[in-house]
Order: structure tokens, then C-alpha cells, then sequence
């Protein structure tokens, strides 16, 4: 259906739905997005180790999945509810537990992605960086899937348009405001911190300066640029928490990111060139 030109948004967020007396009303695209990413991710890693990319054993893999699944689903809902929702956290703690009400941070993902690959890089004494290098070039499919289920579920919709493109989300807003058309901000989020992502990551990851340089090179272009392209697209995403110092808060947060980013490639710039130094001066 359409209004005033617009689509009006009437996806079903279950892929499948159960019946009435099951204890769960269904399958939702949400969960089908997790299994996706998950899948494409492992399939990758596979790939990695057959071109000789990533000096894993399949068990490994299938250890370091483990891992990221645990670290992206505890740090995304941690995330949320202490970064979007920490009222409802301090009323109701039991709200952390209640997955299938929604809602993940990327920024608390991170976080827990960041200490799985930690845990998992020291149980099988393996360098964390290298072993991030290789996550982070494959995490924003994750991110795809994501924002596509957002998108599905009609839930972190943009702000006001009058774009062709623009969709009305009635189950997103108030009865007054039913024909007013939004951006479809979750689309934008899915082609660019996604998509786009993901192809500048795997061109860095294979590239021979990504093998040359130094052990979390990837790391650091991968969190430069998502936290710009990240700051950039919610300029047409309506901000769903109160603004910190103007900002929206996934403008704000990502700051720290970009950052983070920039601080790591300066710390191992630095550090390299300091063990250069120890090597062609050794009695200094």
C-alpha cells in the first residue's frame, strides 16, 4: 500500500509463525540475520584457511565462532540496555535477560567481540591481533544481516523525508504522525556500514600491505571507518535516545571508536619502529 507516493512499511518480522498454543510465537527475521551472518562468517574462515590467510585449525574455528557468538550477543544486549536503556536496567535488571524484546548495541557488540577474541587468542596462545584482523574483515556481513532485520522489523527507522525512496513506518510512530514518509535509514546502514564495509575491509585484509605492516592494521582501518561511515548515516537515522551533547548517541559512541582506531595504528606504527630501532642498534 501506498500514501501520498510512499510505501507504507507491512513486512511481517517472523519468517515463521508458529501456532497459537506453542510456547513461542515464532521464528523471527532477527534471529534468521544472526544465523546468516554467523554462517557467512564461518564459511569465510574457511576459505581463509584454505588460501593459507588464517593459520587456524578447523577446530579452532569452530572454537573462535563460539567465542564471537557468546561476545556479540552478551556485548550487544549488555550494550543496549546500559548505553540506551540504563532506566530500564536500574527498574527492571531481569530486562537484560529478555532477549526477544529487542535490542543490541553494535558499539556493546564490539565490546564483547573484542574480549571473546581475547579469551580466545590466550586459551590457544594465539596473537590477538592477528586473530582480530581476520574477525573484523569479515564483521560487517554481520552488520548487513543486522540492519536488514532492523529494516524487516521496521524498527531504528530515519528521520522525516520527502524522498521518493522514503517509507512511512506506522508501527514505528505515533497515531498523529501516520503519514509522515521517513528515510529508510536501516537500508542506508545495511549498503554502506555493511556492504561497503566489508569490501574495503577484505581489500585491506588481502592486501600485501595488510601482511607486511604490522598485526592489527586491519583492526584499525576497519574502526576508522565504520565509525565514520557510522557518524555520517546518523545524520538520517531518528535518534531513538536523548542526544549527549548534541550528538546522537551512536555518533557519540562511535567517537571513541574513531579514536581507538587512530590509537592503535599509532601505537603499532610506533612500536615497530621502535623494535627496528633496538635491532639495528643492539647495544644501545
Amino acid at each position: 500500500m501506498k500514501i501520498d507516493g510512499h510505501w507504507v512499511h507491512d513486512l511481517d518480522p517472523y519468517a515463521i509463525r508458529f501456532p497459537n498454543a506453542w510456547p513461542f510465537d515464532g521464528i523471527r527475521w532477527y534471529g534468521v540475520a544472526y544465523l546468516l551472518g554467523f554462517f557467512a562468517i564461518y564459511s569465510i574462515f574457511r576459505i581463509y584457511r584454505i588460501c593459507q590467510r588464517l593459520t587456524l585449525s578447523n577446530e579452532q574455528i569452530d572454537s573462535l565462532l563460539i567465542y564471537l557468538v557468546t561476545g556479540v550477543i552478551a556485548g550487544g544486549r549488555l550494550g543496549y540496555v546500559i548505553l540506551y536503556e540504563a532506566n530500564v536496567f536500574i527498574s527492571d535488571p531481569a530486562e537484560i535477560l529478555r532477549i526477544w524484546h529487542g535490542g543490541m548495541s553494535s558499539h556493546g557488540g564490539f565490546i564483547g567481540i573484542a574480549l571473546g577474541i581475547y579469551y580466545f587468542s590466550r586459551r590457544h596462545e594465539l596473537s590477538t591481533l592477528t586473530v582480530a584482523d581476520a574477525v573484523v574483515s569479515v564483521a560487517p556481513l554481520g552488520i548487513f544481516f543486522g540492519r536488514l532485520a532492523n529494516f524487516i522489523n521496521g524498527e531504528l527507522y530515519g528521520r522525516t523525508s520527502s524522498a521518493p525512496w522514503a517509507v512511512i513506518f506506522p508501527q514505528s510512530v505515533s497515531a498523529e504522525s501516520y503519514f509522515i514518509a521517513r528515510h529508510p535509514s536501516q537500508i542506508y546502514e545495511a549498503l554502506t556500514e555493511g556492504l561497503l564495509l566489508f569490501i574495503y575491509v577484505q581489500a585491506v585484509f588481502w592486501s600485501k600491505q595488510a601482511k607486511k605492516t604490522f598485526s592489527g592494521y586491519v583492526v584499525a582501518k576497519f574502526l576508522i571507518a565504520y565509525s565514520l561511515l557510522r557518524i555520517f548515516c546518523e545524520h538520517f537515522r531518528e535518534p531513538d535516545a536523548p542526544l549527549i551533547s548534541g550528538v546522537t548517541r551512536g555518533q557519540f559512541y562511535s567517537i571513541f571508536t574513531l579514536f581507538s582506531g587512530v590509537a592503535l595504528a599509532a601505537f603499532r606504527i610506533l612500536d615497530k619502529k621502535q623494535k627496528a630501532a633496538n635491532i639495528e642498534f643492539p647495544g644501545s
